[in-house]
């Protein structure tokens, strides 16, 4: 994909109908984890590759209208199904570290996409969209709709609601009566989860929450 042109209507259509398909299969083998012999995500780490997947190829989609609005409407759909899904696998202290890692990469992923910037795949963030020489002295004019207040408010709350989600989810990888915050501290991962999409919310001029003042909310 180009990242200064739009999709033209044909492949436009063909990046729905990929997307669509992927969230179908992912949501049906997402529905069968606990049956093993029948999906192919019967694991936290296999559903994080899957979603992963589907994360760089959203990325794709140039940030120059009309296509902008479908890069974010896609981004939203896989952060609810992933806020949401994740804590349906058991929770597992080896399986910390990955879901870090994805969830900064989204996290990072929000920035890029409220900034209008174009995906870095190889940098892991958002970069500016540069306009070629040509294209400027063509008089072509690029323009990239800005994330929607509307857009902006359900992702604020699919982020918090699902961060709270998540500490519940976290105290269930503990012996009962062990605190999860300490086995966290153990693996060095504590910060790293209180931490959750800080960017994205700060970038939203609303800083992120505490793990211990989400309970509360």
């Amino acid at each position: 994909m180009n990242v200064t042109t739009p999709l033209s209507k044909a492949q436009e259509r063909k990046a729905v109908q990929y997307v669509e398909d992927t969230f179908m299969d992912i949501t049906s083998a997402y529905k069968k984890r606990s049956e093993p012999s029948m999906t192919k995500l019967p694991t936290l780490s296999s559903y994080l590759h899957a979603m992963q997947d589907l994360l760089a190829f959203i990325l794709r989609i140039p940030p120059v209208d009309p296509s902008t609005p479908l890069r974010t409407t896609f981004l939203l759909r896989l952060t609810g199904d992933v806020m949401n899904s994740v804590t349906g696998y058991p929770p597992e202290v080896a399986d910390f570290r990955q879901l870090l890692d994805f969830m900064d990469d989204l996290d990072q992923a929000w920035v890029a996409v409220l900034r209008s910037q174009v995906w870095d795949p190889d940098r892991g963030e958002g970069v500016d969209l540069i306009i070629p020489v040509d294209m400027m002295q063509s008089g072509t004019t690029i323009q990239s709709a800005p994330v929607s207040q509307t857009e902006r408010t359900r992702l604020r709350s699919l982020l918090l609601t699902g961060t709270a989600g998540l500490e519940e989810w976290l105290a269930g990888s503990t012996p009962e009566g062990e605190d999860y915050e300490s086995e966290l501290e153990r693996s060095g991962l504590f910060q790293e989860f209180n931490d959750l999409f800080a960017n994205t919310l700060a970038e939203m001029g609303h800083f992120a929450k505490p793990l211990e003042d989400l309970a509360t909310r």
